[in-house]
This record gives C-alpha cells, structure tokens and sequence, in this order.
C-alpha cells in the first residue's frame, strides 16, 4: 500500500531532513548533493523540528539549517513553486550565512564554508538538460578557484527522467530525485527495494509515522493545502498577465488602426488639393498604403515646385 505522503511538502521535507532523531537522511542526502569532494561524517541540525506539540509554531522557518563537523554551514530549502528573485535569493541567503560567522576585527581565515542546497520543483535553467546545478566562485574558464566558501546548489526535479524498469537506483543524486517524485505513491517495501540503502529506509518511516499520527496528519494536510493554495495563486497570475497582455496587445492594434486610419485620410485630402493645383487627372489611389501615398505626395509636390509653385 502507498505511503500516500508527499515529501516535498515542506513539512515533510524538513522533517526528513531536519530532525536531530534522523541525522542518517540528512547525512545521506548531503553527501548526495555534495558528492566525492567532500564526505561528511557527522552533523548538527541547527534549527530541529521534534515533531513535538510544543515545536509546530517553529514551522514558520521551514529551511533546514545544519553545520557538519568540519564547520561548513548549511541552508537546505524545498521550493515547489518558481518565486521572482529566487536566483537572488538564494544568493543573499549564502553570502549572509557567509559573513554571519565572524565579527568586526575577527580573522578572515576564520571563514567555514556556507553551503546553500535548493530543492526546486520548477526548472530555473530550461537552457540547460543538467537536473544538479554547482555554483561556486571561479574564473570564467573554471581553471581557477577563487574559493569554494560559497557554494550553492539547485536540484531541479522535473527535469529527472523516472525510469521505466524496476531496477535498483544507485546513484546518490538520480536516488533522491527518485524519492522526492515517486516517494507518495510508493510503499515502504518499495522503497527498501528500490534504493537498498538504510537512510531511505528510515525515510520510509517517517513518512508512514506522519501517516498515521493524527497531528502530524493535520500539520501535513494544513501544510499541503497552503503549498497548493500559492502553486494556484501563481498560476492565476500568470494566466491573468497572459490575459491582459493580450488584451493589452489587442488595444493598442486597434488604437494603432484608427491612428493609421486618420493619417491615411490626411494624406488623401493633400494629394486631391495637389492634383488640384496641378490639373492632374486622378487616378485612383484604393488599395495604397500609407508608405505608397506618402511617394504619391511627395512626387506631386516635386511636380508641382517644378512649375515653380512653393
């Protein structure tokens, strides 16, 4: 039977990830996203949920903080919709995280890396195929390194194909993008099957724990609704742009028509006075553009200077 819960509810998600109960799924993620450069042994969630009655007003901050045992700072953060300015703000958040460390007249080198990880169910770079995005600070070449204090990382889930086979999924990265899409509908067997690893094990537990406790049920309904309720608003502000961009175009064609119109007829009442002046047979001028009228004055006026009249 499915689990029927979503991880990518951030309520979920920073219960996954953000419980000192679970530091094995957060280890296994991080090194996931952080892979071979760097293998952390041990870390320390900064900002915990219990899960307890007393802790749900914490929800509020929904980003996981952590620091590993080398001192490398982490803000891990699921985004399920495209918000304006997320590059900026992921951005913002990392240099703050940075420079938060130390104070005035402290040592530089007392630095630890600040690490960002965005998990976005959206696509931020549709030039790209790559579902893992690295940003650091290097040369536009990429041969040198400047520092690997800030860091920041994007996981953008649809762009991870879901494979058609049943075979087991190895790869750390290609494991959890599995999990964030797939986790819902799948079983606690399933998942045991599918991943063979136990921090996705104990995953599957705490997903079928807020399943079957009532007030974690609650939390993660209330928290789904409010997710869906924003993915909602934003589609309808987008249709609404749509709209009155449309209709904005459709305006102005119409005010550019009747613009056009009234010049049109200016330039024929000017090209009748001229044949006029220069007792020219008229030809008919149906169909011409405005482009074309304006050569038919212009060459009427050349006519007429001609016979030295101004």
């Amino acid at each position: 039977m499915a689990i029927g819960i979503d991880p990518t509810v951030d309520y979920v998600f920073k219960l996954l990830l953000g419980s000192p109960e679970h530091p094995a799924i957060t280890l296994h993620f991080l090194n996931a996203i952080l892979g071979d450069e760097i293998q952390i042994v041990e870390v320390e969630i900064l900002n915990p949920i219990l899960g307890k009655e007393d802790d749900l007003d914490k929800l509020s901050i929904l980003d996981v903080a952590a620091r590993d045992s080398s001192g490398r700072l982490y803000d891990i953060e699921m985004q399920t919709t495209l918000p304006a300015g997320l590059s900026q703000r992921l951005a913002y958040y990392t240099a703050s995280l940075y420079v938060g460390q130390i104070s005035e007249g402290d040592d530089y080198t007392l630095l630890h890396p600040a690490i960002s990880i965005c998990v976005l169910d959206a696509i931020l770079f549709r030039q790209s195929p790559e579902i893992h995005s690295d940003f650091r600070l290097r040369s536009r070449g990429g041969s040198l390194k400047l520092t690997d204090g800030l860091q920041i990382h994007l996981l953008e889930l649809p762009k991870y194909a879901v494979p058609s086979d049943n075979r087991v999924i190895t790869h750390p990265v290609d494991a959890w993008c599995h999990f964030f899409c797939r986790a819902e509908t799948m079983s606690a067997q399933e998942i045991e099957r599918r991943f063979q690893s136990p921090a996705f094990n104990e995953a599957a537990e705490v997903l079928e724990m807020i399943q079957r406790t009532p007030q974690q049920r609650s939390q993660y309904e209330l928290r789904l609704k409010a997710q869906r309720d924003e993915r909602a608003r934003m589609q309808y502000a987008v249709e609404q742009a749509r709209q009155e961009g449309k209709a904005e175009g459709k305006a102005e064609g119409k005010a550019e028509g009747r613009a056009e119109g009234r010049a049109e007829g200016e330039a024929l009442g000017r090209i009748e006075i001229l044949r006029e002046l220069l007792g020219v047979d008229r030809t008919s001028t149906a169909g011409l553009s405005l482009k074309q009228l304006a050569a038919l004055e212009s060459d009427l006026q050349r006519q007429l200077r001609e016979r030295g009249v101004s």
